[in-house]
């Protein structure tokens, strides 16, 4: 089903409106990371009261209309519910289906998705929990490891990031906005397919950034196939260079430089606890990178080098239109979740931080969810 996209005057009000929305320090971490970080996301008073501009990680998009915080413009669920203490309800933070149905070629721009992800660029606001520090993170260039680099920078740390050449205008927003920060932007282009990259990649990273104590394992391939008949030996090798293959390279050739103290933080997902029938080569490489976590977190704990993983679920990203998901599961993506829509990048990015954070001292081997609700460690 495509969604309705007439109202633009009512997506042009919610992306006005998203700058309302305030991501605050180490935020919106729940259970035990909110017990570690203290600070909690903030919505402004006004919010309850104004549409909501959504931007998405993996998944279908959405537009939330003026009136009441939340409504969908396009036709999805509305109706905030936001009591008297003016906090908005997570199921209406962001856009919920169904969304425009759109399709990308791979890997797919973050500036031509509608709507446009939210990767905190208006909303999220530093606390200066990792100041001094200096960070690698692949797949920087939008999705998840945007949204952590926006907050690492805003948080006080120097950023490199990698990114597929062709992504390049996702890159130079990046760049901007970690130098708006203040902060050093390190870009380092190229295929992370490529072993002596990877190795050439964290080279260049140190030097960029005189060291190296975060870590962020990010980049991947996503690509649907219903059977594995339609999986070519290419294609999952493809998958499993980029998802596994650069994840063991680049993070061997970064315990070179690691300190005690340092922080690995590795990207699964909630496909490794419930694999989709359509997503079996990415689900594999998901459920390896978790069990890379645990192993790899057990032999760098005499190091003092923590390594812990996080566990997204649908997450509206240029992944998704790119071949991530069916074109026609696009208009419904995240639909089928508890809160009955996608998750924003920015809504993982407290996570990114906590885990980044010496405050998370104690916090090793483990996965953290972030998934609407569904599976998940």
């Amino acid at each position: 089903m495509t969604a309705d996209t007439s109202d633009a005057s009512g997506r042009d009000a919610s992306r006005r409106d998203a700058s309302r929305r305030v991501v605050v320090g180490g935020g919106i971490a729940t259970g035990l990371l909110a017990a570690l970080d203290g600070p909690a996301s903030a919505q402004n008073s006004g919010a309850q009261n104004s549409g909501s501009s959504g931007s998405t990680g993996a998944g279908g998009s959405g537009t939330a209309g003026s009136g009441t915080a939340g409504s969908a413009s396009n036709g999805g669920a509305g109706g905030a519910h936001a009591g008297s203490s003016g906090l908005l309800a997570p199921q209406d933070a962001y856009p919920r289906p169904p969304f425009p149905r759109q399709e990308q070629d791979w890997p797919g721009l973050a500036q031509r998705m509608e709507p446009q992800p939210d990767h905190g660029e208006e909303s999220y606001r530093g606390s200066g929990r990792l100041r001094g520090r200096r960070a690698l993170i692949t797949g920087g260039d939008s999705g998840i490891g945007r949204a952590a680099a926006i907050a690492y920078a805003r948080e006080g740390a120097d950023v490199a990031f990698n990114y597929l050449p062709v992504e390049q205008p996702d890159a130079d927003d990046v760049v901007k906005l970690i130098r708006d920060a203040g902060r050093k932007a390190v870009p380092l282009p190229g295929d992370i397919r490529d072993e002596a990259f990877c190795r050439q990649l964290v080279s260049d990273a140190v030097s960029g950034l005189g060291g190296l104590d975060i870590l962020v394992n990010n980049a991947a391939r996503q690509h649907a196939a219903p059977s594995i008949t339609e999986i070519s030996s290419d294609a999952f090798d493809w998958t499993l260079k980029t998802n596994l293959y650069a994840m063991f390279w680049i993070t061997k050739a970064a315990l070179e430089h690691l300190p005690a103290g340092a922080a690995i933080i590795n990207t699964t997902s909630v496909v490794a606890y419930d694999p989709p029938k359509d997503l079996l080569d990415y689900a594999t490489t998901k459920g390896g990178i978790m069990v890379f976590t645990k192993a790899l977190a057990k032999q760098l704990a005499e190091r003092g080098i923590r390594v812990n993983g996080v566990a997204p679920g649908p997450i509206w990203t240029p992944l998704q239109p790119s071949g991530g998901q069916p074109p026609e599961e696009i208009p419904r993506f995240g639909a089928s979740t508890p809160l009955g829509r996608p998750g924003q990048p920015v809504e993982l990015a407290p996570l990114y931080v906590a885990l980044a954070a010496e405050t998370s001292s104690y916090s090793t081997g483990q996965i953290f969810g972030a998934t609407g609700g569904s599976g998940g460690p």
